[in-house]
């Protein structure tokens, strides 16, 4: 059994609409997911699966479509990968609540960075699956665009620490 971590795209929070989240715990359980535990209102849901990472957000998918009536964007971590997202963070130093990784299906280009409009004092890094940023002042005012980085979800590194943590069996939500 592999422990995962699936990382929902814009649910409650950016036009997806309202997914509670005994809703997304139940289709992770119909999907045969075991160990199911979300963690805040913005989907974020930890299990362990026999699954290989494509079918868990295969499945996951699926049923998120069947629920909303379109397509909801799935991130799909191992536990090992989201505590690597967290060690690999180039801006540790900055606050957790500042600085978010964006993750991606795949890898960035290299040339990822080359497109991105908007700046003003952000930091950004490319990682594995990852685009991370660190938003100095906040992100409030922002208006950074990462063209890659549009089917892709952030998470902030608070939350990250988080699910790294549960998804090693070290928390509950």
């Amino acid at each position: 059994m592999t422990s995962y971590v699936a990382l929902l795209r814009a649910v409650n929070v950016g036009g997806t609409g309202k997914l509670p989240m005994s809703e997304l715990k139940a289709m992770c359980e119909a999907a045969g997911f075991e160990d199911v535990r979300t963690y805040i209102a913005s989907g974020n849901v930890v299990f362990t699966s026999k699954l290989a990472e494509k079918a868990v957000k295969r499945a996951l998918e699926q049923r998120l479509r069947d629920y909303a009536g379109k397509p909801v964007g799935v991130m799909v971590r191992s536990a090992a990968e989201m505590a690597a997202v967290l060690s690999a963070n180039p801006f540790a130093e900055a606050a957790g609540n500042r600085t978010v990784a964006i993750f991606l299906d795949a890898p960035p280009p290299a040339t990822a960075l080359h497109d991105v409009t908007g700046a003003k004092g952000e930091q950004l890094a490319l990682g594995r699956r990852e685009i991370y940023v660190h938003y100095g002042d906040g992100m409030a005012d922002s208006r950074l665009k990462i063209p890659v980085a549009k089917s892709g979800t952030a998470r902030n590194m608070n939350t990250i620490a988080r699910l790294a943590d549960m998804a090693a069996g070290r928390g509950k939500a």
